[in-house]
C-alpha cells in the first residue's frame, strides 16, 4: 500500500522502450510494539530500496541502501512494489539453558514484495521486524522461474549514521580466528572490522551492528567510509571464498539478517535478546540431556611447557595424569575433565598436519574407555578434544565414526578446534565453506546428543536457539593470551569490555581462574589481573561451561576456589548493576531452581570503590553473603594475590561498600535464608 502520497514520474528504459511510471517514494513503515522505534522503507528514483530508522523523531540511520549483485548481473535497483504484508507475534519461550530462563519475542513485521521491472522480472522479498530493542531485515529470494541457481558476489547492505560515533570494533584483516583486542575509535578512521560493532553515539543512546541465523551464508563484515555530511555509510562486506565468491544459492533462499540493537544504556545492550529471537526456534525434540556446569583440564599445562601434546616423556593426556585430574573433579564438584593431546596426529608440526588426526584413535598411554568409565564410577565425565589444524575434510570424514564413540562411551561434550584456514588451508573460518563446516557439526553432534565448544570459530549469531547443544565458543583473545602473548597478556581493560562487545555475539568459553601468575616459560606475561578479577570473570563472563583452566596443584590450600566451586553456570535471570563500557561493570546472576544470587564486579587499571545496592533482591528476604573482594596492597603489577573474604547478613535495603584495586574485582554469593 502507498502510504506517501506525493506521487512522482519516473522512466524507466526497458529494451529500448520508455515507460512511465507513477509511485510513491515511502512503500511502507513499521514501528516496534512500544511506537519508539520506526523504520521506514522506500524506492529511490532509480528503484532502488533502502531504509531509515528512527527513535522517535531522532534519527539513528539514514538512507541506508539496500540490493545485491549477483554473478549473472546487479539485482539491486529498477524493482517495483507488488504487494507488502504486515505481522506481529508477541510470544515468550524457555532457554534450556542461558542468561535467563524465559525470552520474551515481540515485533511488528512488513514483508515488501519486489519484482525488477524489466528484463528477467527477478523477485525478491524484504523482510523487516522491529522490536522495543532495534530491529533486523533479510533478504529473501523467492522461488521463481527466472532465479534459480545463482551466486553472490556483492551484497550492497550500507548502514549510514547521521554522525561519526566512537566504536569497539576487532579488524578483519589479521586476525582471521577473531583473536584481537577491542578497540575503541572513530568509526570513519576504522579499518574492514567484523561484527559485533558496538557504538556510543551519546550519553543516551548505544547501538550494536550485527547478524542473526548465519545459515548457509558468509560472516557479515563492514567497511566504513565518511560520507561527507558528517556521517558514516557503513557498507557490507561478506568474507568470500577463496575463488572470490561470496555466497552460492538455490531459489528459495533466505539471507541472515543485519541486525541493529538500540539502547538507552549500555545495560541494555547486554539485556537484549533480539538476536536469539531472529533464530529459528529449538529443533531438538529433546534438551533433557543437555547439561551445564564446571570443568578442569590437562591445558594450562602444556602452555607453561610442563607438558606437551605430543608423546614423550612429559606427554600430558597419559592414564595416570588424567585420573589425578579426575579425582580433583570429583572431589571438588566438577563435572568435566578436558584433556588436549589424548588422540592421535599430535607429533611433530601438528598445527600444519591436520590430515593427520585420529579422532578415535588414542595414544598407547592414554585409556580413553577406561578413563570414561573411571570419571562416571566418580560422577565426572571426559570432554573429548577434537583438534581439526584446520583440516575439515579429514573431520568431516570421521565425524560420525568419532562421535557415536563418544556417545557409546557415555561422554556428553567435544571441544573442536581450528587453528588454520579450513579445506587444505585455502577456505576461512568464516567463508559460506566454514559456516556450512560448523554446522554439518552441530547437527551431528545433536544426533549423537553431545554439547559443543567451539575454538577458533566463525562470530556466533544465535545458533545456540536452534541448537542448544552449540554452548559456548571461543572467537576473543582468551586466557591463553595470558600465558604466551608477547605484549604482556591482555590488558586491564579487555574483561571490562567483552561483555559489550563479543559477548553479545553469544557464550565464551574464556577460561577463567588462574591462580599462580607466575610464568616461567614467559616471565612477564601472565594475568594482567589481581586474584580476585579471575573469580569475578565467572560471573561477568557468560559461558554455560566454564572452565577452571590452571593446573590443579595451584588451586590446593587456596580459599578462592570456594567460590568457583559454589558458582553455578546457569541462570534465571541477569541484570547489570552498573556499567561504563571498557572501564568497569558489575553483573548479578540468579540462579536458576533457587533464590540465590551472585554478583561479579570487574575495573580497568584504575583503583576504584563502588557503592553496590542490594534492591533486586526479595524485599522481604535476607541472604547470607560470602563477599570475596582485593586486600590490601592488591595490584594487577606488583602483588595479584591479597584477598579478603569476609561474611555478613544483607537485605535489599542494605548497600555494599567495595573496594576494587588497579584491575581487580570482587565477587559475591548470596545465599538466601530460609
Amino acid at each position: 500500500m502507498m502510504n506517501n502520497k506525493v506521487l512522482r514520474i519516473v522512466f524507466t528504459i526497458c529494451m529500448g522502450v520508455i515507460t512511465i511510471s507513477l509511485h510513491a517514494k515511502s512503500i511502507g513503515k513499521v514501528t516496534s510494539p512500544d511506537g519508539n522505534l520506526t523504520v521506514t522503507v522506500s524506492l529511490s528514483k532509480t528503484g532502488r530500496p533502502y531504509f531509515t530508522l528512527h527513535r522517535g523523531a531522532e534519527m539513528i540511520l539514514d538512507k541506508s541502501q539496500m540490493g545485491m549483485k549477483l554473478k549473472s548481473g546487479d539485482f539491486y535497483q529498477n524493482f517495483k512494489v507488488l504487494s507488502s504484508k504486515r505481522d506481529r507475534k508477541d510470544e515468550t519461550w524457555q532457554q534450556p539453558w542461558g542468561e535467563e530462563t524465559e525470552v520474551r519475542n515481540h515485533y511488528n513485521e512488513l514483508s515488501v514484495n519486489l519484482q525488477e521491472k524489466c528484463g528477467a522480472k527477478r523477485l525478491l522479498t524484504l523482510v523487516f521486524r522491529v522490536f522495543n530493542d532495534g530491529m533486523g531485515f533479510r533478504y529473501v529470494f523467492p522461488k521463481q522461474h527466472n532465479l534459480k541457481n545463482f551466486v553472490i558476489m556483492d551484497e550492497m547492505t550500507e548502514m549510514t549514521l547521521p554522525t561519526d560515533n566512537d566504536a569497539w570494533t576487532i579488524p578483519v584483516e589479521g586476525t582471521e580466528f577473531l583473536e584481537a583486542l577491542w578497540t575503541k575509535e572513530k568509526m570513519s578512521t576504522k579499518p574492514r572490522v567484523y561484527t559485533p560493532i558496538t557504538m556510543e553515539v551519546k550519553d543516551d543512546l548505544y547501538l550494536v551492528f550485527h547478524e542473526a541465523n548465519l545459515t548457509d551464508y558468509a560472516t557479515l563484515n563492514y567497511e566504513a567510509k565518511a560520507n561527507g555530511k558528517g556521517g558514516v555509510t557503513m557498507k557490507s562486506e561478506l568474507t568470500p571464498w577463496s575463488t572470490g565468491e561470496l555466497v552460492f544459492a538455490s531459489a528459495p533462499f533466505k539471507s541472515p539478517w543485519r541486525t541493529v540493537i538500540v539502547g538507552s544504556k549500555p545495560a541494555d545492550l547486554i539485556a537484549s535478546r533480539l538476536m536469539l529471537n531472529l533464530n529459528d526456534p529449538c529443533k531438538i525434540e529433546d534438551t533433557s540431556w543437555l547439561e551445564t556446569g564446571k570443568y578442569v583440564g590437562i591445558w594450562w599445562g602444556m602452555h607453561m611447557e610442563d607438558y606437551t601434546w605430543g608423546q614423550g616423556e612429559k606427554h600430558g593426556a597419559n592414564t595416570a595424569n588424567t585420573k589425578r585430574y579426575i579425582d580433583f573433579a570429583a572431589e571438588n564438584g566438577f563435572k568435566g575433565v578436558l584433556v588436549e593431546g589424548w588422540n592421535e596426529g599430535w607429533d611433530g608440526d601438528w598445527g600444519s598436519n591436520g590430515d593427520l588426526f585420529s579422532f578415535t584413535k588414542a595414544y598407547p598411554d592414554y585409556d580413553l574407555p577406561g578413563l570414561q568409565q573411571y570419571a562416571m564410577n566418580k560422577g565426572v565425565r571426559l570432554i573429548a578434544h577434537n583438534e581439526t589444524s584446520g583440516g575439515a575434510k579429514n573431520y568431516e570424514a570421521q565425524l560420525e565414526d568419532a562421535f557415536a564413540l563418544y556417545h557409546s562411551l557415555g561422554i556428553k561434550a567435544v571441544k573442536t578446534g581450528y587453528v588454520n584456514r579450513l579445506m587444505d588451508k585455502k577456505e576461512l573460518q568464516h567463508s559460506q565453506y566454514g559456516i556450512r563446516h560448523y554446522r554439518k557439526v552441530i547437527e551431528t553432534a545433536a544426533k549423537y546428543q553431545l554439547m559443543i565448544v567451539n575454538h577458533e570459530p566463525a562470530m556466533p549469531t544465535g545458533l545456540r536457539r536452534t541448537y542448544p547443544n552449540l554452548v559456548s565458543a571461543e572467537g576473543t583473545r582468551g586466557q591463553e593470551y595470558n600465558a604466551w602473548s608477547q605484549d604482556g597478556g591482555n590488558p586491564p581493560y579487555h574483561i571490562c569490555i567483552l561483555p559489550f562487545t563479543r559477548q553479545l555475539a553469544g557464550p565464551i568459553d574464556f577460561t577463567p581462574g588462574i591462580f599462580d601468575f607466575k610464568n616461567k616459560v614467559y616471565p612477564k606475561t601472565h594475568p594482567q589481573t589481581t586474584l580476585t578479577k579471575q573469580l569475578a570473570e565467572y560471573i561477568v563472563i557468560y559461558s554455560p561451561w566454564q572452565m577452571a583452566a590452571d593446573m590443579i596443584e595451584n588451586y590446593k590450600d587456596q580459599p578462592a576456589l570456594t567460590f568457583i566451586k559454589s558458582v553455578p553456570t546457569n541462570w534465571q535471570q541477569t541484570l547489570v548493576l552498573n556499567a561504563d563500557i571498557g572501564k568497569y561493570i558489575t553483573i548479578a546472576r540468579k540462579e536458576r531452581g533457587t533464590d540465590d544470587w551472585y554478583i561479579g564486579g570487574v575495573t580497568d587499571k584504575n583503583a576504584r570503590d563502588m557503592v553496590l545496592d542490594l534492591k533486586f533482591l526479595d524485599q522481604d528476604g535476607v541472604y547470607k553473603a560470602m563477599i570475596y573482594q582485593d586486600g590490601p596492597g592488591a595490584d594487577y603489577r606488583t602483588n595479584p594475590y591479597p584477598m579478603t573474604i569476609t561474611q555478613q547478613k544483607v537485605k535489599a535495603s542494605d548497600q555494599l561498600n567495595l573496594h576494587l584495586a588497579p584491575s581487580g574485582g570482587f565477587a559475591i554469593q548470596l545465599c538466601k535464608i530460609k
